[in-house]
């Protein structure tokens, strides 16, 4: 099917029309039923002449364009109201009754703070037009209204505080908070690409007259910036906030490093360094423990500890070693040769004292290590014993 997406570079078409491209050249396969043809991208630089070849074309329609911060407040009715009447006519000379989506707002309601906004009352106009269009042609018309929405490539110090908020944490500018307790509800991109996809098979969700996105927020500004700064620290920390698989500190997480520097994107690490190679901490976790790099020389051989709780996996990745492990309670010691030319991991067990040898006389080994817990100095739970 042929898709017009109106609005298509700004923030919500930015990424429809990525997440389009990707079914229609075969990169996204999660949708096999959904085969996309041409995608037709219009917004403020696109030719007007070739709307109506769009709309004689398409199959679906996405409106997604709109004016949020225009100079002029009377541009908010030409910009949502006015050219959505402009698209909805041309679809009508050309007798196109296709499925049309419009991407409304929650201040289009008319109870709430933002009943008499001048942005809220050209929204409202917008969503009768385009019910109004679905009366008169037949056409199926899906109205979203939409709340604050958060993702990579929302442009800062524009409409979205998270938006501003990423964009100066990253780049160690300030932020004003002037209300901690102020809570937002919040609708993450991908979550909102998933609805406008399920939408064009559609399996939109719907709450009445109205679709919805099933999946939001409800977070008050003091907590986001508590998270933003945590992300901040965590290279120097290593240590990982928790992000549950779903969760709101998840998805942040992804929009934090969107907004990321170049200087920023390098992460340098402390190697702990002496005559036998090194030893450099990766990545920190509450939940999960922890990742480590260890090299050691040509002949050397490290560890020579046990634990009573802690257990670790080791992965040659490159080098010819030899892994050695001795159970304390009954003294059966076992071997394992290990290669980065065949990656496996060993399981360092409870119980046991254990060693590493590099085979090589003149490469290094390199393993990468992860511990079930994170290093405690106070509780270290490493004893020396030769295996």
């Amino acid at each position: 099917m042929n898709v017009l997406v109106t609005g298509a570079a700004g923030f919500v078409g930015k990424n429809l029309v990525c997440a389009l491209k990707n079914l229609r050249d075969g990169k996204d396969r999660t949708r096999p039923g959904l085969s996309v043809g041409e995608i037709f991208e219009y917004d403020l630089g696109t030719d007007p002449s070739l709307l109506a070849e769009f709309c004689q074309r398409a199959d679906f329609v996405f409106h997604l364009a709109g004016v949020n911060r225009p100079k002029d407040p009377a541009e908010f009715m030409s910009g949502n109201f006015g050219f959505s009447g402009t698209l909805l006519d041309t679809l009508k000379r050309c007798g196109n009754s296709c499925p049309v989506l419009l991407s409304s707002s929650v201040q289009a309601s008319l109870e709430g703070r933002y009943a008499e906004s001048e942005y809220g009352k050209s929204k409202l106009a917008g969503e009768e037009l385009f019910f109004r269009y679905g009366e008169e042609t037949g056409a199926k018309v899906l109205v979203y209204r939409l709340p604050n929405l958060f993702g990579k490539w929302c442009r800062p110090n524009y409409n979205s505080a998270v938006a501003t908020f990423c964009h100066n944490i990253a780049n160690d500018l300030p932020i004003q908070v002037n209300d901690p307790s102020t809570e937002l509800e919040l609708v993450y991109i991908d979550d909102l690409m998933t609805q406008l996809l399920d939408a064009l098979e559609g399996r939109e969700a719907r709450d009445g007259r109205f679709c919805k996105v099933p999946v939001s927020h409800r977070v008050t500004l003091g907590r986001i910036a508590e998270l933003l700064y945590s992300f901040r620290g965590q290279p120097e920390t290593l240590l990982l906030p928790d992000i549950p698989d779903g969760s709101f500190e998840k998805k942040l997480y992804s929009t934090y490093l969107s907004y990321l520097p170049r200087e920023k994107m390098t992460v340098p690490l402390k190697m702990h360094t002496d005559q036998r190679g090194s030893f450099t901490e990766v990545l920190k976790t509450r939940a999960c423990g922890q990742f480590s790099v260890n090299i050691s020389k040509p002949g050397v051989t490290k560890g020579q500890h046990w634990h009573h709780s802690k257990w670790e996996w080791f992965v040659v990745v490159s080098g010819h070693g030899l892994i050695r492990e001795r159970n304390l309670g009954t003294g059966e010691v076992i071997s394992f040769e290990v290669s980065g030319d065949e990656l496996q991991a060993i399981q360092m067990l409870p119980g046991y004292t254990h060693s590493i040898t590099n085979l090589s006389d003149r490469e290094d080994l390199v393993t990468l290590m992860w511990a079930n817990e994170a290093f405690d100095p106070d509780r270290p739970d490493t004893y020396f014993e030769e295996v």
